[in-house]
């Protein structure tokens, strides 16, 4: 299935997209898309069942979404309504820095020997196409297209990378918008750098596990102004999708809602020769993911 949420920010309503891309309304039958019905199997199934027999109603929508780009076929508006991020209250976001064999090689690092780990707050979490915020004083602000997974069942300490696959929800793209001056040059942690205002736009879609045969044959894409930056595939992760969860299933405990950033493949500004092409207001990032959807963002300054 793909889930999604439109409507306007902080009051998004819980849909569906059936097979024939058609938006379909959840909210009767569902309060919201979050880890409460991740983990409520009996719901999903109903969820599911209601899918399949057609008798969910068409979600219309009244040409006042506020987000940009367009089609119901990969972020931005879908019949008029905003796309808002696929799962609501997220309790935490969990980042793997360095997790492609080919951005570990152009930003000149080790390839790590266990994964690296840093979190970003919920609250930098914006729907896919809405606007991303340059923040005030930035010189160095970067683009990094990610495979997320969102968990569905609470994990802690897995043994096995096939088991952390069991509790995977699903799959979704995330955009870990990132400050390189700040993260890098202002001492301390990475933190400052990840998690400004807007800094990890979601969606479109929430695309059930079950939907995606291999999360390590995905095929990831970013444009800036219409020019590639990234093109990559999860193939080249250092750590797998399932050791990924696995791993930080070790160190703290994960619950149904929570999201893994699983780490960008080769072409961030940070990656390439100087003058490096950080973003500016006014520049426009692209994103997509194999059975994910698109993202679109436009840049202004906070």
């Amino acid at each position: 299935m793909k889930l999604l949420r439109v409507g306007t920010a902080g009051a998004e309503r819980p849909a569906l997209l059936d097979r024939n891309g058609g938006l379909r309304d959840l909210s009767g039958l569902v309060r919201d898309i979050d880890g409460d019905l991740l983990a409520d199997e009996a719901a999903l199934g109903r969820v599911r069942s209601a899918a399949e027999s057609g008798e969910l109603p068409v979600l219309q929508g009244d040409g006042n979404g506020d987000g940009d780009g367009g089609g119901d076929s990969g972020g931005g508006r879908a019949d008029g309504l905003r796309i808002g991020p696929p799962v609501a209250r997220i309790g935490k976001i969990v980042c793997i820095g360095l997790n492609y064999h080919d951005h570990a090689r152009e930003t000149g690092a080790r390839i790590p020997t266990e994964p690296i780990v840093f979190m970003k707050a919920p609250d930098t979490v914006v729907g896919p196409d809405d606007a991303v915020l340059v923040p005030r004083g930035s010189v160095k602000t970067d683009w990094e297209v990610e495979l997320a997974v969102v968990i569905g069942r609470t994990a802690r300490y897995l043994e096995s990378a096939e088991d952390a696959l069991a509790h995977v929800a699903g799959y979704t793209i995330a955009h870990d918008v990132s400050e390189r001056e700040f993260q890098i040059e202002r001492g301390g942690q990475w933190d400052k750098g990840k998690n400004c205002e807007t800094f990890n736009p979601l969606g479109p879609w929430l695309v059930t596990a079950d939907e995606i045969a291999d999360p390590q044959a995905l095929r990831l894409r970013l444009r800036v102004n219409g020019e590639v930056k990234q093109d990559g595939t999860t193939a080249d992760q250092i750590f797998p999708v399932g050791e990924v969860v696995r791993y930080v299933s070790r160190f703290m405990t994960l619950h149904p809602g929570d999201v893994i950033n699983t780490g960008t493949p080769a072409g961030v500004a940070l990656g390439h020769p100087d003058p490096k092409p950080y973003l500016r207001p006014g520049d426009v990032v692209e994103l997509e993911i194999d059975g994910l959807g698109r993202q679109r963002q436009e840049l202004k300054a906070a």
